[in-house]
């Protein structure tokens, strides 16, 4: 029994095979029949497992609240990709951008000089990625703010950070139970317990 039949794949389906040197950004774009966020790190490919009831919950939590409360000029998104580079095109689960980086409804990705925000819900299939592969990226590539949440007693842990712009690394601001408030880089009031309530 092959490999691909194991995924519910016809046996002659073909798994993507990177070129030398590794796929490019742009390629994201290009190649069929990829999972739905699919990201590019290093210029490979990974896949995402499926997601928890926590992690959505996390996510419309912090996609709601950010919405309401972004300033004028800037705009939030949830799962888009963020082209670093020419290998690395990860996907933060919800960032804040400059509205005007918007050029209309077939955009699949920002640049990191438009996201003020990225922002990693961490899963069991990304604990690396979340708190070590992505953040030191994102800081590298200019990103002014990193939040990483965590998942504790089945609340959210808001882990922020800034850019330290001399360094090109990310600066630990805090750790934010039950409520995420911020006034950098603008004013922010988030109940986090409120991650499994309905309106």
């Amino acid at each position: 029994m092959s490999a691909a039949h194991d995924y519910g794949l016809d046996d002659d389906y073909e798994w993507p095979r990177p070129p030398a040197g590794g796929w490019t950004a742009d390629d994201l774009d290009k190649l069929p029949n990829l999972p739905p966020h699919t990201e590019l790190i290093d210029g490979s490919l990974v896949f995402v497992s499926p997601q928890t009831n926590f992690h959505s919950r996390v996510i419309r939590l912090l996609d709601n609240a950010l919405l309401a409360q972004v300033p004028d000029g800037f705009d939030v998104q949830r799962e888009m990709t963020i082209k670093l580079n020419e290998r690395n095109r990860p996907e933060p689960d919800v960032m804040v951008f400059k509205a005007d980086a918007d050029i209309g409804p077939g955009q699949t990705w920002y640049r990191p000089e438009d996201v003020l925000i990225a922002v990693e819900v961490v899963s069991k299939d990304s604990e690396e990625r979340d708190r070590e592969v992505k953040p030191r990226k994102y800081a590298r590539a200019g990103i002014p703010h990193y939040w990483r949440v965590e998942r504790n007693d089945g609340l959210p842990v808001v882990y922020v950070y800034e850019l330290d712009t001399m360094t090109k690394s990310y600066v630990p601001m805090g750790i934010f139970h039950n409520r995420l408030k911020l006034t950098v880089p603008f004013p922010v009031d988030i109940d986090l317990t409120a991650v499994d309530r309905r309106r």
